[in-house]
């Protein structure tokens, strides 16, 4: 086990970034603070209100993908966002609604910072898996398998990205949660940590587990919640998509039927690291000063960036 130079953060050998704060590990010197100027290395407090250091002149320009807002109405909407520390966006997500708002379609993908391109992993598996769940569904397949379809097709596209193999690079990978709903019907996949809950004024829910070392140790009974969290293992995933998982990518899946007004939201640990239980989320939803799912989207991502922004948050709205 070795240290994150920044943060502390347990980080392993090999790792590219630190999970925690995002610092890349393997360059010689590492950016002293990712907030300020990324050429000269000056705090934040060298950047002027423009956005030029005043040390050197130089400015960072925003990539697109720093910051994604998609709306496809009133109802459904999403925003993934690169958060305060790390230097860019590995989350994407991908809705789509058919059949005249009758069916929706929310894809949430975290692509994992210690592989090669998990931005590009992120991004190719939640376009190619609500392309083809729509697809698949339209063709008039049942839920469950456009889910495994879906999935079988977004670990293709994430093994076909091209990437150098050695001994301290993954291939591309990425977790996944995806969901589609349809006559008051949800049926959720996912591999990895990126979750889906339930939220409404009378009985919010997580609707998925995560594939982690954290939560099996716990299930198993082996450590309590409060001791694994104490672990370097804690936020380690034990599924995901990429060409080092193929032989474990057929997804979890599980259906739920809507029981009253409320929301589905997909996100990312960027956001349910800082207020991990269904309950909470809901308080900060009913905190929303907007009730349609682009307003509930911006003010979780907000809740996280204000909470410390340690990590890419992206979040998925179904209002119902």
């Amino acid at each position: 086990m070795m240290q994150c130079p920044k943060c502390g953060a347990s980080v392993l050998v090999g790792d590219k970034f630190c999970e925690e704060c995002g610092t890349p590990l393997t360059a010689s010197k590492p950016p002293t603070n990712t907030q300020g100027c990324e050429k000269c290395g000056a705090g934040i407090e060298a950047i002027d209100t423009d956005g030029y250091c005043s040390n050197c002149g130089f400015r960072r320009e925003a990539k697109k993908s720093d910051r994604i807002e998609i709306i496809i109405n009133s109802q459904l909407a999403g925003v993934s966002d690169r958060g305060l520390r790390h230097h860019r966006n590995e989350d994407f997500l991908a809705l789509h609604q058919i059949n005249d708002s009758q069916v929706n379609i929310l894809v949430v993908c975290d692509g994992v910072s210690s592989a090669e391109q998990p931005d590009l992993a992120a991004r190719n598996a939640a376009e190619t898996a609500a392309g083809k769940l729509a697809h698949v569904w339209q063709s008039g397949e049942k839920p469950e398998l456009a889910i495994k379809s879906a999935f079988a097709a977004a670990l293709d596209s994430v093994c076909n990205i091209p990437c150098i193999s050695g001994v301290n690079s993954d291939p591309p990978s990425t977790t996944i949660v995806a969901a589609i709903v349809y006559n008051r019907t949800v049926t959720i996949g996912w591999l990895g940590d990126s979750r889906a809950y339930w939220i409404s004024g009378k009985a919010s829910q997580q609707l998925t587990r995560d594939d982690s070392w954290l939560y099996e140790v716990v299930a198993a009974g082996e450590m309590s919640e409060a001791e694994a969290r104490k672990s370097p293992q804690a936020h380690a995933i034990t599924r995901w998509l990429g060409a080092d998982a193929v032989a474990d990518a057929t997804p979890s899946i599980v259906n739920f039927t809507i029981p009253e007004s409320g929301y589905l939201l997909l996100c990312s640990d960027g956001l349910w690291n800082y207020a991990p239980k269904a309950e909470e989320l809901a308080q900060l939803v009913a905190r929303s000063p907007g009730k349609d799912a682009m307003s509930v989207s911006r003010s979780l991502v907000e809740f996280a960036r204000q909470g410390g922004g340690h990590d890419n948050i992206t979040v998925a709205v179904l209002a119902l």
